[in-house]
């Protein structure tokens, strides 16, 4: 266990209060559905490479009717950033000491008129201490009619704090989730921030509305969704889109590299991988 200080343990309280809301609401969809599918959850423990505890996390997997696979895993670790990577941390370069605490979340659904979807809050302190995060939509088959109720959600959690959050967020998300290799973005997009750091009460308060925007916005997507009838060709373009997504999380993903840098939990880690997927 790593000790921490009262705004690290805020934050890790409210990342997983988050978690715990989420996954009853997915929970209350499957039923919805009528399915009894749950999440198992899954602790893990990290040793830093100093060999001293170096914290962990609890990955949470859901397998149903609606959720082909969802996975919503909070981590609170810490210790030492080995070799060069620090260089590449906010503030780590000339200290390679680190605390990180985050949800993180992927779901990959059954339906291909559903979109998969993808969010992550965290606070990381090293010699400086900011937030990070956001959420984007990533459909198979785009529907204008979600695509603006996503970026209604998150532009009205933007507003509330800074007028200029969102065309800026919305950019840095346009620009982070492409994939160069296909020239192709990977969804329809959302908001990413990174290094909000200053005041912490005022940016713990813009990160948890933005977890809020995205309880708000996605169940109601997703309960919109569900029951749309599809074809095999509506699956097929789902499976080879997920190849994209496989591609971006395993190539380019900053938080895959974290993780995998850290000595994360391998599953957790590469729990953003779909079940299933094609490559034509």
């Amino acid at each position: 266990m790593i000790e921490l200080d009262p705004q690290q343990a805020a934050a890790r309280t409210w990342f997983e209060s988050l978690r715990d809301r989420i996954c009853a609401e997915f929970e209350a969809i499957e039923r919805e559905a009528g399915s009894e599918a749950a999440f198992e959850y899954t602790p893990w423990d990290r040793i830093d490479p100093s060999g001293e505890p170096g914290g962990g996390g609890v990955r949470g997997v859901m397998k149903g009717k609606v959720f082909e696979k969802v996975g919503v895993n909070v981590s609170t670790v810490g210790g030492t950033f080995e070799g060069d990577f620090a260089k590449s941390i906010h503030g780590a370069g000339d200290d390679p000491r680190f605390f990180a605490t985050g949800i993180s979340l992927v779901a990959h659904m059954t339906n291909p008129h559903v979109p998969a979807v993808h969010m992550n809050c965290r606070f990381l302190n090293t010699t400086k201490r900011w937030f990070g995060g956001g959420g984007d939509l990533n459909p198979p088959l785009p529907i204008e009619e979600d695509t603006a109720d996503f970026h209604a959600t998150m532009k009205a959690a933007c507003d509330a704090h800074d007028p200029a959050y969102y065309e800026r967020f919305k950019e840095w998300a346009e620009t982070y989730f492409y994939i160069p290799h296909r020239k192709v973005s990977r969804g329809v997009g959302g908001i990413f921030f990174d290094h909000l750091d200053g005041d912490f009460e005022t940016n713990f308060a813009f990160t948890r509305d933005v977890g809020e925007a995205f309880l708000d916005a996605y169940p109601r997507i997703v309960r919109r969704r569900m029951d749309t009838p599809f074809s095999a060709a509506d699956e097929a373009q789902m499976l080879e889109w997920r190849g994209r997504y496989a591609e971006f999380n395993l190539v380019y993903d900053r938080g895959t590299l974290f993780g995998l840098k850290t000595g994360g939990n391998i599953d957790a880690i590469l729990m953003s991988l779909p079940p299933r997927a094609t490559w034509s």
